[in-house]
């Protein structure tokens, strides 16, 4: 394998004929006509090369480097343990360990609070109607959802929450009404939620509705940064939409308990990864366009949201393939991109750990992987494996193809006035950040001088000062 040295930059010096030789034909005649080239004022020049391009300073790469062999290091020792599982009773003490380490990383969470929902509108369609819902998933905290209900079918039938990426209309994008429709039209009741900081639930929004921070990815990042300071991760945020999401979707007559799934792409692949990892009442998933391997993330340095990195992950020997093995061994596809940035070498990885896991229990058929050929996104091909999937779990339908859709305009599915709880007075995000704040300040004694010092030393874990 070829290795590329990166640690300085290409030079721009004229290309002599000397030089001429050196790049274009003297790897490639060397062997035969080495003893004649380098010769003379050819070796000179070859050995000033050697000393003027010598390597420089690696500084610049010394923080990537530490944490890169940091995240190496807390794979081997969670592939050590893994490797230790030789039994199904092994596999199943492992299944309950993740799950009570993925409490410890997300927990705790709130209380369950009434979800007051409120039906806004209905949309009448050929073989489903669309209801407008909104819940509070905490006391004053909106959720815009809509809630496809098939026509002319025999209750219950099977149910699916579905979380969406980070599209700045939410759950009215393309691929997610897509696959939300497609459902549906098999005999899926499916509930699709707006991510906060998305479509109708923007945290930061100004005078015309538009967000001072940025949608998506930025009102995430503030959100979640404000969060840290007081303890908080604004991933137990998220994942507590979809919690509640079921809850309500489990209040429908229309959904067979026995029969619901959870699906998403890129975050909503994040979401439906940990809700996996934090909610045992699904029957199965299809996670889309995120699972990999924590090494590989970092190694390829993917940027990430607060919300793609659990509080104590490594530390407590997770991976992305535990959050699903948490789940375990209910019924899992794994979805993936050959051309994805999320990396398809980790996505392998994380399918062959819980191959192994899933066949330690008996249930080697239950876990799944399949790739599409295009770039990042839930694309048709990644949706009707998906759709195959859950059609194998449940039975509900034999279809093999994604049925013709109608996509419609985000007008059309708005659950608010104007297309923003802010107007129906939802409590921000941050003000709930604010709130613990100043709870916290209560609490908190007077501190400085040495005292300061030490207790600063403590929560960064600092090593003993000598001299």
């Amino acid at each position: 394998m070829m290795t590329i040295n990166r640690s300085r930059p290409f030079s721009r010096r004229p290309l002599s004929r000397r030089r001429m030789l050196q790049v274009a034909g003297l790897d490639v005649l060397g062997l035969a006509l080495g003893p004649w080239l380098l010769t003379g004022d050819v070796r000179a020049a070859t050995k000033a090369d050697a000393v003027a391009l010598a390597p420089l300073n690696r500084c610049p790469r010394m923080v990537q480097g530490y944490f890169v062999e940091r995240v190496r290091a807390a794979e081997q020792a969670s592939l050590k343990v893994k490797a230790g599982l030789k039994t199904k009773a092994d596999a199943e003490a492992y299944v309950r360990s993740v799950q009570e380490k993925i409490r410890e990383s997300f927990g705790p969470f709130p209380e369950r609070t009434p979800l007051n929902p409120q039906i806004t509108g209905v949309v009448q369609r050929d073989a489903y109607r669309i209801e407008k819902l909104i819940f509070e998933s905490r006391p004053e905290f909106l959720v815009t959802a809509n809630l496809y209900i098939p026509k002319g079918r025999e209750f219950p039938l099977p149910g699916v929450v579905g979380t969406c990426g980070h599209s700045t209309n939410g759950k009215c994008a393309e691929a997610y009404q897509s696959f939300a429709q497609g459902l549906a039209r098999m005999g899926y009741v499916v509930l699709i939620y707006d991510p906060i900081g998305q479509g109708e639930r923007l945290q930061y929004p100004d005078e015309n509705l538009k967000s001072r921070i940025g949608v998506g990815v930025r009102e995430h990042l503030h959100a979640g940064n404000q969060q840290f300071l007081v303890g908080e991760f604004f991933g137990t945020w998220r994942a507590w939409d979809g919690v509640r999401a079921l809850d309500y979707l489990l209040t429908r007559e229309e959904v067979d308990p026995k029969h619901v799934g959870v699906t998403g792409n890129s975050g909503g692949g994040t979401m439906t990864t940990w809700l996996c990892g934090v909610e045992q009442r699904w029957t199965m998933a299809a996670p889309a366009c995120f699972v990999t391997t924590f090494r590989r993330n970092m190694e390829n340095e993917l940027p990430a949201d607060t919300e793609q990195c659990p509080p104590k992950a490594l530390a407590l020997g997770l991976d992305h393939d535990d959050f699903l093995a948490a789940l375990a061994p209910k019924p899992i596809i794994i979805l993936g991109k050959e051309k994805d940035y999320f990396d398809a070498r980790g996505t392998e990885e994380a399918f062959a750990r819980l191959k192994r896991l899933y066949k330690l229990l008996d249930a080697e058929d239950n876990i799944a992987l399949s790739f599409g050929p295009t770039h990042h996104g839930y694309s048709q091909e990644n949706r009707e494996a998906m759709y195959r999937w859950f059609n194998r779990v449940t039975g509900i339908s034999d279809a093999q193809a994604e049925p013709e859709l109608v996509i419609e305009e985000d007008k059309t599915l708005r659950c608010t006035p104007n297309g923003q709880v802010v107007e129906l007075e939802s409590r921000p995000v941050f003000s709930y950040t604010r709130a613990t704040s100043q709870a916290l300040a209560k609490k908190r004694q007077p501190i400085g001088g040495e005292a300061l010092t030490k207790a600063v030393s403590d929560v960064l874990k600092l090593p003993p000062r000598s001299g």
